[in-house]
């Protein structure tokens, strides 16, 4: 991580955009992919932020970089040029794949019946999400998976604190309803499948076929 980003921008462009770059390339791909859902047009869309905030920066006065916050500045960029794409073409499905095995697996060993049941709630948590009106999402996003302070999220998404806080609150109180929703739940059994035998496993036929 650079130190004081915006007065080595502000003294030296060049030196200085290889560390924003360096600092952030793996907030503005990820920005663009989640909101895109396609890995290679978000990295399309990544590498267009950076030559717009290239030369964005080649046009401003230096006390107006000195005075820049590189985060919010370019996730603002990955997100107006994400909207702009979705405007001609849709986004692809929830990209479950961004959970990474780790993310599932967590700490130690696991039951492999655990690990089920842990991807089935991170694909039904992601399929909630993308549920959510996008200004809802995006907030959520930026707030809760990017780490983005309220004054971050609110200069990226160009509007008040107080409206961003209000984005991200009835944003998780509509994830928390969904959940709680008995359709978010998996279906119960009835007593009958709970009481049924299960089949006999090999190793329980072929004794009884010796017996």
């Amino acid at each position: 991580m650079c130190p004081e980003l915006p007065a080595h921008l502000a003294d030296d462009l060049d030196a200085g955009f290889e560390c924003l770059v360096r600092d952030h390339a793996d907030l503005v791909y990820g920005l663009a992919r989640r909101m895109i859902r396609d890995h290679h047009v978000a990295e399309e869309v990544a590498q267009d932020a950076f030559v717009r905030a290239y030369r964005a920066l080649g046009g401003y006065p230096e006390d107006r970089i000195r005075a820049l916050r590189p985060k919010a500045w370019l996730a603002r960029i990955v997100l107006n040029l994400s909207r702009n794409h979705l405007r001609d073409r849709p986004a692809a499905g929830v990209p479950i794949d961004d959970v990474t095995e780790t993310q599932i697996r967590g700490d130690g060993p696991a039951d492999p019946a655990d690990l089920v049941v842990r991807r089935e709630g991170v694909v039904r948590m992601a399929a909630l999400l993308e549920s959510l009106p996008p200004r809802y999402r995006r907030a959520i996003e930026l707030r809760h998976v990017q780490g983005f302070s309220y004054s971050e999220l609110a200069a990226a998404m160009d509007r008040p604190v107080n409206s961003v806080k209000s984005d991200v609150h009835r944003g998780l109180a509509l994830l928390r309803a969904s959940l709680q929703a008995p359709e978010a739940l998996p279906p119960a059994r009835s007593a009958a499948e709970t009481l049924e035998p299960r089949p006999p496993t090999r190793l329980q036929a072929e004794g009884a076929a010796l017996a």
